[in-house]
């Protein structure tokens, strides 16, 4: 499945979190979300448009997960989620963005910082 390309940057810490990330706006793309890959290389990640919760079914690896408000504010962060698990519902939560297990601690980002969703 084809989906629109974006990067991920903390705009707070001037970092991105993801160079290549996929954005998932329909039912079917959020709900496959990254079910059934391998692995999600350093970089890459994926955005969940409308946000709320996030499942961990069939999925092979652990992941960071950053809940982000209406207003680009991080609200909530779920770090090394493990497979076969369900995250917590985020209330006020605009987007979710799935990332490589470590990229939070690698980059910093802490709850209050501001992300952008920006074109490739």
């Amino acid at each position: 499945m084809l989906m629109k390309q974006v990067k991920v940057r903390n705009t707070t810490r001037e970092v991105y979190l993801a160079e290549s990330a996929g954005m998932a706006t329909n039912l079917i793309s959020r709900g496959l979300g990254l079910m059934f890959r391998p692995i999600l290389p350093e970089g890459s990640g994926l955005v969940l448009i409308p946000g709320g919760q996030i499942h961990m079914f069939f999925m092979r690896f652990p992941l960071d997960v950053i809940h982000v408000n209406k207003h680009g504010a991080i609200v909530r962060i779920v770090q090394g989620i493990k497979p076969w698990r369900i995250g917590p519902f985020v209330r006020k939560c605009q987007l979710v963005v799935e990332l490589p297990a470590g990229t939070i601690a690698r980059t910093g980002t802490t709850e209050g910082d501001s992300i952008a969703i920006e074109d490739p």
